[in-house]
């Protein structure tokens, strides 16, 4: 059984620790973080990814942020709709509980599930 990385520990007991309702749960290598049951984002080898949409998306690009991708089946490079947080909105709990509220707002109007899109 794979053993929590350093950095989730990081992520759930400093970063996020006065955020209520958060968890985590192993997942394909990584890492799916929940509040209160709602899937809000990722931790990929020792990334950390929000989900994102058209109503942020901006504000992630204007901070060189990039969207979490992977080689699916067939070589086929598969990017989802969670992109990395960006070092100082990790470092600040405050803009970082703002950005876990966005994520699983946006989350719940996508039914709380992972969604993908195949690049070409």
């Amino acid at each position: 059984m794979k053993t929590k990385s350093s950095f989730l520990e990081y992520v759930l007991r400093d970063a996020m620790q006065e955020i209520p309702g958060i968890m985590a749960k192993a997942m394909f290598g990584g890492y799916g973080l929940y509040k209160n049951d709602v899937v809000f984002g990722i931790i990929a080898d020792d990334e950390l990814y929000f989900k994102v949409d058209e109503a942020n998306r901006a504000e992630y690009e204007k901070r060189g942020s990039r969207p979490f991708t992977y080689v699916g089946k067939n070589r086929k490079r598969i990017t989802m709709s969670y992109w990395e947080v960006p070092a100082e909105i990790l470092e600040d709990r405050a803009l970082l509980a703002e950005w876990v509220g966005v994520s699983v707002a946006i989350s719940q109007r996508r039914g709380g599930a992972i969604t993908q899109t195949r690049s070409r």
